[in-house]
């Protein structure tokens, strides 16, 4: 954590580290020379030497306390799934609130801060449907549809993530300061950024790819051209999550965003129902249990990393891991039941 109080050591240089390091600790305390086999640039190299003279790690972690916000990095067993295997993953993740295993059944449902009635009414309508279905909504505490959607799920009683860009000390926009705290009692609050960073600009954009980095979808409702929303699809599409949009009248200009989206290949939706009908949510919510009831084993971890993209059948992969036919056909079942392989042939496996 300490790291982000460098400046210049952001999301990316911390990634780096970890690839030459095993841990941010480890990390910190390595000499010069290890830091600088990273291949950072010099200049950077020499801020962390500096600046880490200057910042107390046991300090952070007070302040943390004193905030109710636990840093989650990477290698934690309660660090987001889904967004550990996105393109850049947060190396730190700062949550106030709790995540669920059951957050991995979520969308991301974003649009324009200035929602009309309609967007106001059909951002409601789908934010209930997926609340009710126990699916998690995540947005961006944002003005309008955002907004919307985190308080209108709260209000079915389902669960909601709001992503800042910002630090967690800091509510932004201030008029949602009750609304973020609601949603620490239903879901949670998270930030790739360290306390005491201010909402910039230029935060935003980035902290986009957390939103659908969470989701399984995005479902954008209103949003014009060039809108923010966009960038979050944009993400979206490049993590391999699904894209929605909700159309609105030809003539407006609130949803020229969601038409180009539509007319670029997303999928159409007036309802929750299609959104969960298109995500098998049945066949989800089994992959999720699973993953609760059948924690990862050294057998599955063998199998999982020689499953690849081409089918190979069952007697391969028992051969080539070395484990008993049996031990194999019911690992290889477990990684189909948490959704993480599925059978492309009779007994012949594919990563999902």
């Amino acid at each position: 954590m300490s790291f982000h109080r460098i400046s210049g050591v952001g999301s990316a240089r911390i990634s780096r580290l970890l690839e030459r390091f095993d841990t941010l600790e480890e990390a910190w305390n390595a000499n010069e020379r290890d830091i600088r086999a990273t291949g950072l640039p010099s200049d950077v190299v020499s801020a962390i030497v500096t600046g880490r003279q200057n910042i107390d790690p046991e300090r952070e972690m007070i302040q943390l306390d004193r905030h109710g916000v636990t840093a989650l990095t990477l290698d934690d067993d309660d660090y987001p799934r889904l967004l550990r295997h996105i393109p850049v993953p947060p190396p730190v993740l700062y949550v106030r609130g709790t995540l669920l295993p059951t957050d991995e059944l979520a969308i991301g449902v974003v649009g324009t801060r200035r929602a009309t009635g309609y967007g106001t009414d059909m951002t409601a309508r789908i934010s209930r449907g997926l609340a009710v279905a126990g699916v998690t909504v995540v947005s961006g505490l944002a003005l309008g549809i955002d907004t919307i959607a985190h308080r209108v799920s709260l209000d079915a009683g389902g669960r909601t993530i709001a992503v800042f860009g910002c630090g967690l000390d800091t509510i932004y926009p201030p008029r949602n300061r009750i609304l973020a705290e609601q949603i620490v009692e239903q879901g949670a609050l998270v930030s790739e950024y360290p306390l005491g960073t201010k909402p910039d600009a230029r935060n935003f954009p980035v902290r986009n790819r957390i939103i659908s980095g969470l989701a399984r979808g995005v479902v954008v409702i209103e949003a014009p051209s060039r809108s923010g929303a966009l960038i979050t699809t944009s993400f979206a599409a490049d993590q391999g999550r699904d894209v929605f949009a909700v159309p609105g009248s030809a003539l407006s200009a609130a949803s020229a965003g969601c038409h180009e989206l539509i007319r670029s290949g997303a999928m159409l939706v007036t309802t929750a129902e299609q959104i969960l009908d298109h995500l098998d949510v049945a066949r989800v919510e089994v992959q999720t249990q699973a993953r609760l009831l059948l924690p990862e084993t050294p057998s599955e971890r063998l199998l999982y990393g020689i499953v690849g993209a081409e089918p190979r059948h069952v007697n391969e992969l028992s051969i080539e891991s070395g484990l008993p036919i049996h031990e194999a056909s019911g690992t290889l079942l477990a990684l189909e039941l948490k959704g993480l392989v599925r059978q492309s042939g009779a007994q012949h496996y594919v990563r999902a």
